[in-house]
């Protein structure tokens, strides 16, 4: 049976981790980096990159290069018309309909685009199980979080993207409270305690009784 990781589908950066004796672990790539950007970009020649490649691609091809794709989920074209004009790529798509980025000749939807970014977190975790020596190192399932003020629409498509990155998506968590059972605060009794959450779009503030 295949494992379950945590994700962070970041704006700016992205994570994956996984839970080892009961302590939230975060899982780096082969060059010790924990953080993968939320970038994703499409080469001339049809290859896509994700990640650092995909960030360094944002100053030489910046029409094929799509960043800060959370900003997008779950919204219609309507709702992103101003922050589409500062953007180098296209954003597209009916009044009434979902949100299209367009990247070259082709055309993606946001849930489309993080499934880039979800393969790789998962790609990353299969080959860091593999190299424990773990005989099934596949990461089939997937809690991932998301901003305390993101609607239905907002976290079905999130649920859409990691259906389409081969992810069965078991709980959609707000980001503060991720945080906070993390830190173990689910194990007091009695406290409250303050949680910020400095997010890259948006920050939040609350307390936990």
């Amino acid at each position: 049976m295949g494992k379950v990781a945590g994700i962070d589908l970041g704006t700016t950066n992205s994570l994956v981790a996984y839970v080892k004796d009961g302590v939230p672990v975060v899982i780096h790539d082969r060059a010790g980096d924990a953080l993968l950007p939320s970038i994703v970009s499409i080469a001339p020649d049809g290859v896509i990159y994700v990640g650092r490649e995909a960030q360094r691609r944002l100053t030489t091809d910046a029409t094929r290069t799509v960043y800060s794709v959370k900003r997008f989920m779950g919204r219609g074209i309507d709702d992103v018309r101003d922050e589409a004009r500062l953007l180098p790529f296209r954003i597209g798509g009916d009044p009434s309909g979902v949100v299209r980025i367009g990247l070259a000749e082709r055309e993606f939807t946001p849930p489309e685009i993080s499934a880039f970014i979800l393969r790789e977190l998962k790609r990353r975790a299969e080959e860091f199980f593999a190299g424990q020596g773990d005989i099934d190192p596949e990461v089939d399932r997937a809690v991932i979080t998301v901003p305390a003020y993101f609607n239905d629409a907002q976290r079905t498509a999130t649920r859409d993207a990691g259906r389409i990155a081969g992810l069965e998506v078991l709980r959609i968590i707000n980001e503060p409270t991720a945080a906070s059972l993390a830190y173990g605060l689910d194990k007091r009794h009695e406290g409250i305690i303050a949680v910020y959450d400095l997010g890259a779009a948006r920050s939040t503030f609350r307390f936990c009784a």
